[in-house]
């Protein structure tokens, strides 16, 4: 597998994880330490993976039979680095994601995730 091919695999990883509301695979895409930011009601939201992930369970899964909406707009990889732009919908909204990648003992983690709910 190429390291953009394992770098995708996280980010299907983490959709399928928010769309399903999935903590394991939420877990595995994410690193512990991982920061999620964006504004949220007029503020600054900065949240834990592990307030994230709560948030994400508590919203619940999709349906099912449903097939997350996820279009990969760049990869951008610099030896352990890697850059994301990914654009999905979760709990009817469309996002923009900037997801930021390292590469730790071999695998590769979203370290920063910041986002932008659109209107």
């Amino acid at each position: 597998m190429s390291e953009e091919q394992a770098v995708s695999a996280v980010v299907h990883l983490y959709v399928d994880g928010m769309a399903f509301a999935n903590e394991a695979a939420l877990r595995k895409a994410f690193h512990p330490n991982a920061s999620i930011v964006g504004n949220y009601e007029d503020s600054v939201e900065w949240l834990t993976r592990d307030a994230f992930i709560s948030a994400i369970v508590e919203e619940g899964p999709a349906p099912p039979d449903s097939q997350p909406f996820m279009e990969v707009e760049m990869i951008e990889i610099t030896g352990d680095a890697a850059s994301v732009k990914v654009v999905d919908e979760f709990a009817g909204s469309r996002h923009t994601d900037y997801l930021t990648l390292l590469k730790v003992e071999g695998r590769w983690l979203i370290i920063n995730k910041v986002w932008h709910r659109h209107a």
